[in-house]
């Protein structure tokens, strides 16, 4: 009898290898429009045929995601400086509480002095917990002085995963959407934009961003596609952390609306005060 741990292996490496061809051939099909000039490729159709799932929705089973070791939990820890709180993973850690049993946790490394209140409580209050067995996943957060935010997930097999965006990319996974190539890779560039152009960028570089941002929402609700993806996440904490969000133009700033609408993102937007 075929243990259903491998055949549940077996069929992520297959839906993996089919997600790396999609992409290839998506690169291929974007390369040989960078080599003729006059080709006019329409990704809005490409897009709007992707298959997006309400994140309120039970349909993920993280155990077939992340494995599932005789039944003990998995966790998540991660290691972020109170100086510079990485604010999408707080958003993403309560979306992932309106969808799963998550066990959070707060705590202080010795290497940081103090930090403020509402960042040792940016999980909320805790209700009394229950035994270990009875949640689906771990989300521990230790303030630690790091130069950038580290994530381990299934401590003695993974190496850390390095940066906010990244690790973003990583628990946005867990709500099990998928996408295909081209919508994959709007996406993963939307995340590097708001991190690299918009969060660190100078003023200029920042003023394209909100231009590009414009564009695209005067297109659709959401940054890619019809529905909140972890595009949309980590460029509306970008606009928070910078100061340009009352400066931003009129569909960015319906768009900013429609996020703080969802409370992950209200209940964050009280750290910022």
């Amino acid at each position: 009898e075929v243990d259903p741990s491998l055949q549940a292996l077996e069929s992520r490496q297959e839906e993996i290898l089919k997600r790396l061809y999609e992409l290839k051939s998506a690169v291929d099909g974007l390369s040989k429009m960078i080599q003729t000039p006059d080709a006019d490729f329409d990704v809005t159709n490409i897009i709007q045929t992707d298959e997006f799932s309400p994140l309120t929705t039970n349909g993920a089973d993280l155990d077939l995601m992340l494995g599932k070791d005789y039944g003990a939990l998995k966790d998540v820890v991660i290691n972020a400086n109170p100086s510079l709180p990485p604010l999408s993973l707080l958003v993403i850690h309560s979306l992932l509480c309106e969808r799963y049993k998550i066990l959070s946790a707060v705590h202080t490394h010795s290497s940081v002095k103090s930090v403020p209140e509402n960042l040792l409580k940016c999980f909320g209050e805790q209700t009394k917990k229950k035994p270990r067995h009875e949640y689906q996943l771990g989300f521990t957060l230790i303030w630690k002085d790091v130069p950038k935010p580290q994530m381990k997930f299934s401590i003695q097999t993974m190496c850390p995963i390095e940066g906010e965006g990244n690790i973003a990319r990583f628990l946005f996974s867990l709500f099990g959407q998928k996408y295909n190539a081209v919508t994959s890779t709007l996406i993963d560039s939307w995340v590097d934009t708001a991190l690299f152009q918009l969060k660190e960028g100078s003023s200029k570089e920042r003023g394209a961003v909100l231009r590009s941002m414009n564009a695209a929402l005067g297109k659709s609700s959401w940054l890619v596609g019809s529905e909140l993806t972890v595009a949309d996440v980590v460029a509306w904490c970008a606009l928070q952390q910078t100061g340009t969000a009352n400066t931003a133009p009129a569909n960015v700033q319906k768009w900013m609306k429609s996020c703080e609408n969802l409370a992950p993102f209200s209940s964050v937007m009280k750290l910022l005060k």
